[in-house]
């Protein structure tokens, strides 16, 4: 049970590192602020390394991850892409990565509670992913 639900919760995280990853590539070059882009930029990076430290663990129980659900990250990629076409603007893009960042938040608190048996570094993974996004949501809320 522990084996399983670690797997699972670091499946999730994959997914939504990758997913917050690919959002944060999205936006990134239309951001005109160079402190935004900079929260960004820094935001990304600490996603890759955790995501390396996923990669890592996943590796140990030889499993491949996940990647995120094709409907949402497709849902995602037309909201971003109609909402800036209409404004691009940094305070568009603040709003739609503090709509993500929320999102991300959510969800890996309900796996975090879903999979109470993973271990202990792996909660700690989630938690910490948790905490990059509400930090970054908190942060870039002067652009909204």
């Amino acid at each position: 049970m522990i084996e399983d639900d670690t797997i699972k919760l670091l499946r999730e995280c994959d997914a939504g590192i990758k997913m917050g990853v690919a959002s944060i590539d999205e936006v990134l070059d239309y951001v005109h602020d160079e402190s935004f882009r900079k929260s960004l930029a820094d935001c990304k990076d600490k996603h890759d390394k955790l995501k390396d430290e996923i990669q890592t663990l996943l590796e140990q129980y030889h499993d491949d991850g996940k990647e995120p659900n094709p409907m949402a990250k497709s849902m995602s990629w037309v909201k971003t892409n109609v909402k800036l076409v209409m404004n691009e603007s940094d305070e568009t893009i603040a709003d739609l990565i503090t709509d993500g960042c929320n999102m991300g938040v959510k969800s890996l608190n309900k796996y975090l509670n879903q999979y109470k048996a993973a271990d202990e570094k792996t909660k700690d993974i989630a938690k910490r992913l948790i905490n990059l996004e509400e930090k970054l949501a908190v942060d870039i809320r002067c652009f909204l």
